[in-house]
């Protein structure tokens, strides 16, 4: 899945005070005070969203919407084990904790496990969902091991102490001089199998010449066993099994409730892969997925993105359960009916342009449950499937989360913009047309970036080509389609664009000030950026900022001791955009890898640390939290005396704690070693 992440920014930051010294005849020793903790919701912003016109639906549409969120949350035990070996171990320990401890809850040392705990619960685990840092305690092992005592809990070995050394440091490293399997503390492959072992692996297995390639690697682990490298593969029986199979009965459910014939034969395929571990089965069923865009609920369910594999292979589970928002859709298909235009209206070159753009399909939907890597941080729109050849033959779905796009709108504020905007005209444009600049740019982004351009023949697909680099460049590539074609006329004539300078002014200002600065308020001082999609914005905006400073096109500012990037000149701005565009489909199209390690290497990873600290000086006084995430609504099936549903209702958990404390009891599916 091709995703966009919300932007929202700050920084954690945690003040020492000075040690005081009395002075008296005899010295004393030095008071020092206890470092204040940042409250949880300082640090991560947890919000609940709505299903709207959940009673238009039928009976029988509830029904289905019900049973897929049932599917998706038997599979979130998954999401736990794929991001860290230790993780499933660790959280039930932390929740039996949690649920037993009859001690002092007033303390500063129970305040820090709390936090410690809804870090875990926020991120799926002990490392940030987004840093890829891994959580550090700000409770000591005695106070652990009291904990322990206290509530007959058992915690020991490597999964105690990993809570506290330096082990297993960062969940997904890209950094190949640190060693792109080893400096990865991710659950996909074996501690003993290295980043030589998966290419030579898989190198194997690649067939240039094949038309319809399978995702190699997308639904196993792999392991060196007695010096064999083997997959154990995700599926009912294997890895992950007893998951898979509850996974597998509520998805027969949903079967027995399908809208239509297409979507029926889509879950029995979806099924049968998860049954077999079949990959071939799992691209039949992308095909009926895609190409099926008729009824009102439809639905993200599998292994999916490849973010957290270091070598871009493996697919962390996922699933999304969606309604069709009518009103927004039938104005949205008006860009996916258009895609040919984008796609010959675009900046890239004549002979890496698709000469038929195929079955691009777009709405907004609502979201109606969330589970593994949707949850609880998510996209707010999704482009699938991932599988190119299928996305070239077949066409592609683009959706944009309405209700979750509206719950974050209506959660923000104005005073970091205030802050990092250089003028009033900059807040004017961002506060007139910015909302709605970024719902297009998510629509330009999903459905005409990832769906534009095309690989030359005989050239593999960007993760055997471009590597460790190929999310970062493809997001990049969508990123820049939708900038290229924000401030085109041809928008406002498809009645979708209320003003094509308003839009492109606030959607470059935008970009060039987060790509630039804000977002590094989500990084801690000296470090370099890791994560795909901010290494995709650095990229094109120093880019853009480097290649355009001959003629002014941004300048950096001081002003009151506070750097500001000033767009100067648009029209050439969105000219170098087009530039980058086209030279990074070529880098794609061609597989020039050396390139595109070149271009993420020097504009996306490096961080100007003098910049970096007055931007984390200039948000310390904004204390709300950096990331966002949701609980999802709870769907409560009323049953007759036979067992039969009657009705669905929607309610809305207690808390954040509550939603995690029943989703542990409710669907704990997996051992705690897998």
């Amino acid at each position: 899945m091709k995703r966009i992440l919300l932007l929202s920014i700050v920084i954690l930051s945690i003040f020492f005070s000075s040690c005081k010294t009395e002075t008296k005849k005899e010295d004393k020793k030095p008071e020092v005070k206890e470092a204040a903790l940042i409250p949880f919701n300082e640090r991560f912003k947890v919000l609940n969203y709505e299903i709207p016109q959940w009673d238009k639906l039928s009976l029988k549409q509830q029904k289905l919407v019900y049973y897929l969120t049932q599917a998706g949350l038997s599979g979130r035990d998954i999401m736990y084990d794929q991001n860290y070996r230790h993780n499933l171990k660790i959280r039930r320990a932390l929740e039996n904790i949690y649920t037993n401890f009859k001690g002092d809850k007033t303390t500063r040392d129970w305040k820090a496990f709390e936090i410690y705990l809804k870090q875990v619960w926020f991120a799926n685990g002990i490392h940030h969902h987004y840093a890829n840092d891994k959580f550090k305690p700000e409770f000591t092992k005695t106070y652990l091991d009291t904990l322990l005592k206290d509530t007959n809990t058992k915690l020991t070995g490597e999964a105690y102490e990993v809570i506290f050394n330096d082990k297993d440091a960062k969940k997904v490293n890209l950094d190949a001089k640190k060693g792109l399997i080893k400096g990865s503390a991710v659950n996909f492959y074996g501690t003993n199998v290295t980043a030589e072992d998966v290419d030579s692996f898989y190198s194997k297995l690649t067939d240039p010449k094949d038309k319809t390639p399978v995702e190699l690697g997308l639904n196993s682990k792999l392991v060196k066993e007695d010096g064999v490298l083997k997959e154990r593969v995700w599926k009912s029986g294997g890895m992950y099994g007893a998951a898979i199979d509850k996974i597998v009965f509520w998805l027969e459910k949903a079967k027995g409730v399908a809208e239509n014939a297409k979507q029926a034969k889509a879950f029995d395929t979806l099924i049968a892969y998860y049954k077999t571990g079949d990959l071939e089965k799992w691209n039949d069923y992308n095909v009926l997925w895609a190409t099926n865009t008729e009824g009102d609920i439809d639905y993200i369910n599998g292994f999916i993105e490849v973010y957290n594999d270091p070598k871009g292979y493996r697919g962390s589970y996922e699933t999304i359960v969606e309604i069709k928002d009518f009103e927004m859709s039938k104005k949205m298909a008006i860009v996916a009916k258009s895609a040919q235009w984008f796609e010959d209206n675009s900046s890239i070159m004549k002979e890496h342009k698709k000469a038929n753009v195929v079955g691009v399909s777009y709405k907004t939907v609502n979201v109606a449950g969330e589970a593994g890597d949707s949850s609880p941080s998510t996209p707010i729109g999704v482009n699938l499937p991932n599988n190119n050849w299928i996305r070239v033959v077949h066409g592609s779905k683009s959706v944009s989360l309405g209700n979750i796009i509206n719950a974050y709108a209506h959660a923000g504020g104005s005073g970091r913009l205030k802050e990092f905007a250089f003028s009033e005209e900059e807040v004017e444009y961002e506060e007139k047309y910015g909302g709605l600049a970024d719902k297009l740019h998510t629509a330009l982004h999903e459905v005409v970036g990832h769906a534009s351009g095309r690989i030359n023949d005989g050239i593999g697909q960007p993760k055997e080509t471009m590597k460790n680099y190929a999310s970062t460049l493809e997001e990049a590539r969508a990123d820049l389609v939708g900038l290229y074609f924000l401030p085109d006329e041809k928008l406002v004539e498809m009645g979708i664009s209320p003003n094509a300078k308003g839009i492109g002014k606030a959607a470059f200002d935008g970009y060039i000030r987060n790509g630039m600065m804000t977002q590094l308020i989500r990084l801690k001082l000296g470090n370099d950026i890791e994560e795909a999609h901010m290494r995709n914005r650095q990229l094109v905006a120093d880019w853009a900022f480097e290649k355009g400073k001959k003629d002014t096109v941004i300048e950096k500012v001081v002003k009151d001791n506070k750097t500001y990037f000033v767009i100067r000149d648009y029209e050439k701005l969105r000219d170098l955009f087009g530039q980058l565009l086209r030279e990074i489909q070529r880098i794609k199209s061609e597989g020039d890898f050396e390139a595109g390690k070149a271009l993420v290497e020097t504009y996306g990873v490096k961080v100007d640390q003098k910049l970096h600290a007055e931007i984390l000086k200039r948000n310390s006084k904004f204390k709300s939290a950096p990331y966002s995430g949701f609980v999802n609504p709870v769907l409560v099936a009323e049953k007759d005396a036979d067992g039969n549903i009657t009705a669905v209702k929607v309610t809305q958990p207690p808390s954040f704690e509550a939603q995690m404390l029943d989703y542990a009891k409710r669907y704990t599916t997996l051992p705690d070693v897998n």
